[in-house]
């Protein structure tokens, strides 16, 4: 398992995050039918159930919003990865389909509200701190190149910046050839519901990633 801490900066701003730690091996495949199954009947659901101006009223995606407020960054501007995902899903798009890991994570996402990190566990090098992105701090997102990542929250190593809850980085992100999964499931405020979609994860990467030799750690 990972050292992970969180910095003293930002506890200072956002006092009660909670991470929710789960490493494992696990086997990375394309496309998971039987998982895309269970992913499209929450899709369903949801979009019965919700719409895009009650999204940002859910209580988890709420408190996360005001974290970055108090972080020094516009959730406006710079989405939430859960309430990019919800957005994406209530206006009747498809969530991008990558790998069973990323997958699965993303099922968890839209179905709790948390921001959740996936990270291949081999490519972080060293302890991990949570703390707040700074000025021209290097940083390449999935799918979005160079990323201003001052006052976003921030994962970094030995090497740097590696994750934020808006997008994971290329350096760290889950290909076929991940063996080490690393799933952080991040609370801002309204921790209530942490435990139950760190026991979601776990059952999914089970039953859909074939995960074994799981740590499960929770860090305040």
């Amino acid at each position: 398992m990972q050292f992970i801490t969180i910095s003293e900066e930002l506890k200072s701003k956002v006092s009660e995050v909670e991470l929710h730690v789960i490493e494992c091996n696990v086997e990375v495949m394309e496309n998971n039918h039987d998982l895309w199954n269970v992913i499209e009947k929450e899709i369903l659901q949801i979009r019965k159930k919700l719409s895009i101006e009650e999204i940002s009223q859910i209580p988890e995606i709420q408190s996360s919003r005001k974290a970055y407020k108090a972080c020094g960054k516009d959730p406006a501007r710079y989405r939430l990865s859960s309430e990019a995902l919800l957005r994406r899903v209530v206006k009747g798009s498809d969530l991008y389909r990558i790998n069973n890991v990323v997958d699965q994570l993303n099922l968890v996402s839209i179905t709790t509200g948390y921001s959740i990190g996936g990270y291949d566990a081999d490519k972080i090098n060293g302890s991990v701190e949570f703390g707040i992105g700074k000025a021209d701090e290097p940083y390449t997102g999935i799918g979005r190149g160079e990323l201003n990542i001052e006052g976003l929250p921030v994962f970094r190593d030995s090497i740097g910046a590696f994750g934020t809850p808006t997008s994971d980085s290329e350096r760290t992100m889950v290909t076929g050839n991940t063996k080490k999964f690393m799933m952080v499931i991040i609370g801002y405020g309204a921790n209530e519901r942490l435990e139950e979609a760190t026991e979601m994860a776990v059952s999914l990467l089970k039953q859909f990633a074939t995960a074994s030799g799981i740590e499960v750690k929770v860090i305040k």
